[in-house]
């Protein structure tokens, strides 16, 4: 397995993907688990309504992808509390922003269009993934040219 997992990180280097995304991605699928884990637990496990699922399932892998994000990712340390506050304020607009598109495209796959619930999910998931890392690379994380930062990073 750990030989398979090597093999495609070297396939996504060798095609450009520097280490920032791969780690999103991994990240991402970390994220997506636990989104869909909890979903299916209290939807299929407890019964529990579809977007009161949904909703919760959403709020606990937003708060685990801020401190992935954070720390693993776009690896950002805040100087004050008063910035790490403003970073997670953004952090969660932009997630209740992208959670808030989640939520109506399973609405409309589920209650609108007759298809399971799950199918909604992952259809919406697929433009959830993809609005979150521009967002978080472009105004969450984003290096500022006093940061320090270097992309150093990104080839390695």
């Amino acid at each position: 397995m750990i030989d398979k997992l090597q093999k495609v990180i070297k396939f996504l280097f060798s095609r450009g993907i520097g280490a920032e995304t791969i780690r999103y991605i991994i990240v991402g699928a970390l994220t997506t688990f636990i989104n869909f884990a909890v979903f299916t637990l209290m939807t299929r496990v407890l019964g529990i309504e579809v977007n009161i699922s949904n909703v919760t399932s959403i709020a606990i892998s937003i708060l685990f992808a801020y401190i992935a994000n954070k720390f693993v990712v776009f690896r950002r340390r805040s100087g004050s509390i008063a910035g790490l506050a403003a970073e997670f304020a953004k952090f969660v607009g932009s997630r209740l922003f992208t959670m808030a598109l989640e939520v109506g495209v399973v609405h409309v796959f589920y209650y609108i269009l007759g298809y399971d619930a799950l199918i909604g999910k992952v259809s919406a998931n697929v433009l959830v993934i993809i609005a979150n890392y521009i967002i978080s690379k472009a105004i969450v994380f984003r290096k500022s040219a006093s940061s320090g930062s270097s992309d150093s990073d990104e080839k390695r």
